[in-house]
């Protein structure tokens, strides 16, 4: 009878001591995922429109000011739009509303729709875990300007195709 019951207990000792053990694999591996999503926030260029001043300094924007958004709109034949603040929208979206939003990416431009379209759903969770770390931070940008109304606030004037 006492074997049984020593069994039981070594179990159970060693579930309660893996399980800090997990969460260090857990907290190692989001870790590494939130590191993945920095890297591809950055080589896939998302600082340079949403994220002021980020282009126009070659980078040099404290990682605390990323993905604000900005004041500086883009206008063109489409009219004129304002880079989101990313922190902002995806504090308010679910990992799984996050990947639905991107896979039908259709913004207006220069928004690369295409790209974002196109990002594995490894690096969109990369990308969502890595933004939802920074915390919500900046404010809302203005709202999406139509071609006959005026903008607020400085903006990039493209041309019109031919």
């Amino acid at each position: 009878m006492k074997h049984p019951l020593s069994v039981l207990s070594l179990l159970a000792a060693l579930g309660i001591a893996a399980a800090p053990m997990m969460a260090v694999a857990d907290s190692a591996a989001e870790r590494k995922l939130i590191e993945r999503g920095r890297y591809v926030v950055k080589i896939s260029g998302c600082n340079d429109c949403h994220t002021p001043g980020y282009a126009m300094s070659d980078g040099k924007v404290p990682e605390a000011e990323w993905l604000t958004g900005d004041q500086l709109g883009w206008r063109g034949p489409w009219g004129t739009t304002y880079p989101s603040n990313l922190r902002l929208t995806m504090a308010r979206l679910t990992e799984a509303d996050w990947l639905k939003f991107a896979h039908n990416a259709d913004f207006r431009p220069p928004m690369p729709s295409a790209s974002l379209r196109s990002m594995s759903d490894g690096d969109l969770r990369a990308v969502y875990r890595y933004v939802r770390s920074l915390g919500p931070g900046g404010r809302d940008v203005p709202a999406y300007v139509p071609p006959e109304g005026t903008p607020v606030g400085p903006v990039v004037m493209f041309p019109a195709p031919k």
